[in-house]
């Protein structure tokens, strides 16, 4: 498969991750390369949801490094339990934040992020292998019909590693 992929601003919400998830699948079906997989599907998200930010980010030890991602140049190496991706790590569990200038110790890798959404990617084990983040230029932009949405992306990861 190629090509740009569009997904129109104006389906709802759910609507408009339902299409994603079936280009997502056809993406990385029949390719065994994870760094090509990745690579497709964070410019899959970007695009086909216009985010302004997009990526993911490898656990290596005590820290995760930055992986395949589409936006501006973002931060390579982030401690555990620090920022929102290290927090997601850290806790194992999604977080949404509104306004990322109330998040404590938020690390401000793009001045214009005003808001995230951050999922752990778990191996087989059940172990954090990776963190998706997805950033907004706008405040409050992400919720529950997102993380369901995004959680649907991160199965497919889950199930490529």
């Amino acid at each position: 498969m190629s090509g740009l992929i569009s997904i129109s601003p104006s389906l709802p919400t759910t609507e408009r991750y339902l299409l994603l998830e079936e280009q997502v699948k056809a993406l990385v079906y029949g390719e065994e390369d994870l760094i090509a997989n990745l690579s497709n599907i964070m410019s899959a998200l970007k695009y086909g949801m216009n985010y302004f930010w997009v990526g993911i980010y490898t656990v290596a030890g005590d820290q995760l490094i930055l992986g395949p991602f589409q936006g501006p140049v973002a931060c390579t190496r982030i401690l555990k339990g620090r920022g929102v991706c290290g927090a997601c790590w850290e806790r194992n569990q999604t977080i949404i934040v509104g306004d990322v200038d109330k998040f404590p110790g938020h690390i401000a890798c793009s001045s214009s992020t005003k808001s995230e959404i951050v999922l752990p990617v778990r191996n087989k084990e059940g172990e954090v292998a990776f963190v998706l983040d997805v950033d907004s230029t706008n405040l409050h932009d992400f919720d529950a019909e997102d993380q369901k949405g995004l959680e649907k992306i991160v199965t497919i990861i889950e199930s490529i590693l």
